[in-house]
């Protein structure tokens, strides 16, 4: 009976974040979707792989569409016998985003009733979780695969708390070979590799635990030895997807430096240290995860209009000069924001309750979460504050191995936001229930935390002027008294009212602890208040940065390229800030439909309008020498940050001569224009002369020199490839592009000596085949970043096929795991179901 009840508590539970989620995602119920700037720039960019999807039924493993072309591995790239994705996208069930919220509520659902096995709790953790402003914000922007695969943090650690905690081998082994499989199908590599530096924690306290003899070390060791397979085995699911992204990787500006310079040292692995730390948090903006705007919200909150408004008044009214108002504008940067950080989209809010409760937590809570709990938290907030703690930082980035994979430092707060929530409901439920914390001892501790929050509080709240400074260095160097004053004083009111609310409920949460100390307040109506209150706080920060205005008609969300422009469009946009850039952008949408629809030969364009390297609008209609994307292939980043980012009048063309640009935009959004570029090289040519160069350096200096369609510059390390071939010069040769599909590109030759074509395809070494009259030959690299062969005198067909090995391979090794988990999973159910049977048979 009992447990009967406690199923309808859970189903009543579930059916609640369903609620929930539908009710804080409102314009759902309209058909409006989402709009999120990385989804937009994603459509762009994928747009050839999903025509191509479509078209042929089929899936290309490489795309044209961005950067010269890359692999489609981490653009939505689709793995045959891949079952645990068919899993995540059953799961994934709900309207976006309401599937998200329902999945981080469930998430953590489980993970409560795994800790502390009551449905009360965990309900409350999962609003507590559920609810992290850092999520809504990740939601708004788009990073849908980083909350994919943040959903399946609490389920995973559920698993692994199973077989350490609870001893449940069976069901924990299932458990967490699932979600540990889900996690990584979410194919967010940075988040998962977070969540496993805190659970290091969790391992050296059960290790510690066994060896005082507090756990036996045989259970640590089956234990340990359950997790580890769950671990292989969910990983194997992903064989395809894992296997495929390290092979990419090695290529790619996470992969090893080529170049020598400044930033950059040939050999080392990883990232640059300014790339990896450039969104490091600030020390004491730490605490924005109890007092969200205590270093502004995001850059762009809306009480930055009223203040640029009032700016600009006083600044007509006090600025005579020009010479002045030049110094005044190097002072301007984020005025809703005033952090360490470039700029943010907000902060990472945990709600002033949880953070409270989360203290109350280390003091309540059984010891074996207390320890581990507390250490990975003050880990991960001292990793997030990246060059404000290079010590540190140094450290992890020389000697933890994949850590200088990673980017934004200030992203691991994720694991601070699984931990506070799990620390407080195990804190909170020993507070009510457990018998062997005295009253004495419970007020005590209640008393000091509570007044040393309020006591914080109330300091930032009297002395936050000089403690906080509410203004950045810069500021401070060129912003006369008077606007800087002007600028103080508005940012400390908004601070100011964060920080009342965060005052009041506190004092709200404390007060009913104290009352339920005192028996005044029973434990459910204690619970239902904190939580009411808890909901109502997180509810309406993340309303600040995921509201209505973040949803559009459908038509906008599925088509955010439109090529033109009526009232009815502009009556919708207009007062929606997401969709101003979808009118502003219409006139470039149509001139790069007017270039595709006119010639449909293959080639790039380059688009100097709205920022080639972070916009797709390019390549949602053709080719484009840009792209927007945080993992692109190193050679072409090389060349990205060699030439353009100086923009030299005279070498640039001739790199995008190379790169086969055949048409330039230029101009302004209201008046793009279209021009041909002539001197564009083609999709492949003959070269007769070979200029060979001793280092990466030379090669990628030299390719802005030479006249590319007469000279290849080759790494002296290909002189090899020459011996027995001679290349001479024909001046009737020629090599022509008959056939081009993403995966597969061929072309006629003809010439009366033998030649080195030069293609305008990117070098990428691992699954690109070359075939002359369908035999196989080898092929090397050209100008730094391109692909080259030797082609033999006379008429031949020349083809490409990108056939990755690892696709296949992984494959089978996915699907082996897969029927390895569904295989022990059913030996372990029937172990579990036959000893309940043997059970009930000897208690008749």
């Amino acid at each position: 009976m009992a447990k009967n009840k406690n199923l309808i508590y859970i189903a009543i539970s579930l059916v609640v974040f369903i609620v929930l989620a539908f009710l804080y995602s409102t314009p759902v119920f309209t058909g409006k979707q989402l709009f999120q700037h990385d989804i937009v720039q994603y459509r762009g960019g994928a747009k050839e792989l999903l025509d191509y999807r479509a078209d042929t039924g089929k899936e290309t493993y490489w795309s044209d569409s961005m950067f010269g072309g890359m692999p489609t591995y981490q653009m939505g790239s689709q793995f045959k016998g891949d079952i645990i994705k068919k899993i995540d996208s059953n799961l994934n069930f709900l309207p976006r985003p309401v599937n998200y919220f329902f999945l981080l509520f469930g998430g953590f659902f489980l993970l409560g009733m795994v800790t502390v096995r009551n449905w009360k709790y965990a309900l409350l953790g999962a609003t507590f979780f559920g609810l992290s402003t850092y999520f809504y914000i990740a939601i708004a922007a788009g990073h849908n695969g980083k909350i994919n695969t943040i959903e399946y943090f609490a389920p995973l650690l559920a698993g692994i708390l199973l077989v350490y905690i609870r001893k449940q081998y069976i069901w924990g082994f299932i458990v967490t070979t699932l979600f540990m499989g889900l996690q990584i199908a979410a194919n967010h590599p940075q988040m998962t590799y977070y969540l496993f530096l805190a659970l290091g924690f969790l391992f050296l306290s059960e290790l510690i635990r066994a060896i005082q003899k507090k756990t036996p070390m045989k259970h640590f060791l089956i234990s340990s030895g359950i997790i580890a397979a769950s671990c292989f085995i969910g990983v194997g699911m992903n064989s395809q997807r894992i296997m495929a992204n390290s092979e990419y990787i090695k290529e790619t500006v996470r992969g090893k430096q080529i170049l020598t310079n400044d930033s950059h040292t040939g050999g080392k692995s990883g990232m640059d240290k300014e790339s990896m730390l450039l969104w490091s948090y600030g020390k004491l903006e730490t605490l924005n995860l109890f007092i969200p705007r205590l270093m502004g919200g995001g850059s762009q909150e809306p009480e930055g209009k009223e203040m640029m408004g009032k700016i600009q008044e006083m600044v007509q009214e006090n600025v005579s000069s020009q010479a002045e108002y030049d110094r005044i504008s190097k002072g301007f940067g984020n005025l809703t924001y005033w952090g360490d950080q470039p700029g943010t989209s907000g902060p990472a809010y945990q709600g002033a309750i949880v953070c409270f409760l989360a203290v109350l937590g280390f003091f309540f809570a059984w010891k074996k979460y207390r320890y581990w709990i507390l250490g990975a938290s003050i880990l991960t907030v001292f990793l997030a504050w990246g060059s404000n703690f290079m010590a540190l930082s140094d450290f992890f980035i020389d000697f933890v191995p994949f850590y200088n994979k990673f980017r934004a430092p200030s992203s691991i707060l994720v694991v601070v936001e699984l931990l506070f929530p799990l620390i407080a409901i195990i804190g909170l439920y020993r507070f009510f229930t457990d018998s062997t914390l005295t009253e004495e001892y419970k007020k005590k501790i209640l008393l000091y935390v509570s007044g040393g929050t309020l006591g914080l509080v109330l300091i930032l709240l009297l002395f936050g002027k000089s403690l906080l400074g509410f203004h950045t260095d810069n500021e401070k160097t060129y912003l006369p008294p008077f606007l800087l004053d002007f600028l103080v004083d508005e940012r400390f009111k908004l601070f100011k009212i964060d920080a009342i609310k965060a005052f009041i409920y506190v004092a709200i949460a404390a007060g009913v602890l104290f009352l339920s100390l005192k028996q005044k307040l029973n434990q459910n109506i204690a619970l239902i208040i904190i939580g009411a209150v808890s909901l109502f706080d997180l509810w309406t920060v993340n309303k600040r940065y995921l509201n209505d205005e973040n949803y559009v008609d459908k038509i906008f969300a599925e088509n955010p390229f439109q090529t033109e422009s009526s009232d009815l469009m502009a009556e919708k946009v207009q007062g929606n800030p997401n969709l101003e850039s979808i009118l502003a952008n219409v006139n470039v949408n149509k001139t790069l439909e007017t270039i595709a629809e006119r010639d449909k030969t293959h080639y790039r364009i380059f688009n100097n309008i709205l920022g080639t390297f972070s916009e797709t609008n390019t390549s949602y209609f053709k080719s484009s020498i840009g792209g927007y994307h945080a993992v692109k292939l190193r050679r072409y980043d090389d060349v990205i940050n060699e030439y353009f980012q100086t923009m030299d009048s005279v070498k640039v063309p001739k790199i995008l001569n190379l790169l086969n640009a055949k048409y330039w935009v230029v101009g302004g959004p209201e008046q793009p224009q279209a021009i041909p570029n002539p001197k564009a090289n083609g999709n492949a040519w003959f070269v007769s002369d070979l200029q060979f160069v001793d280092s990466p350096n030379q090669e990628i200096k030299a390719i802005g020199e030479i006249d590319s369609k007469k000279t290849a510059v080759i790494a002296s390390s290909d002189k090899k490839y020459f011996d027995g071939k001679p290349v001479q010069a024909d001046s009737t040769a020629f090599i022509n592009l008959t056939k081009y599909q993403p995966n597969e590109i061929e072309f006629r030759s003809q010439s009366k000596t033998p030649q080195l074509a030069v293609f305008s395809e990117i070098y990428y070494p691992h699954g690109w085949k070359m075939f002359i009259d369908e035999k196989e030959v080898p092929y090397i690299k050209a100008d730094y970043l391109l692909r080259a062969v030797h082609v033999p005198a006379g008429s031949h067909r020349v083809r490409m096929v990108f056939e990755p090995e690892v696709i296949e391979k992984g494959k089978w090794i996915s699907l082996i795991c897969f029927g390895l988990f569904i295989l022990l999973s059913g030996f372990g159910m029937y172990f579990v179901y036959r000893k309940r049977d043997k059970r009930k048979t000897e208690n008749i």
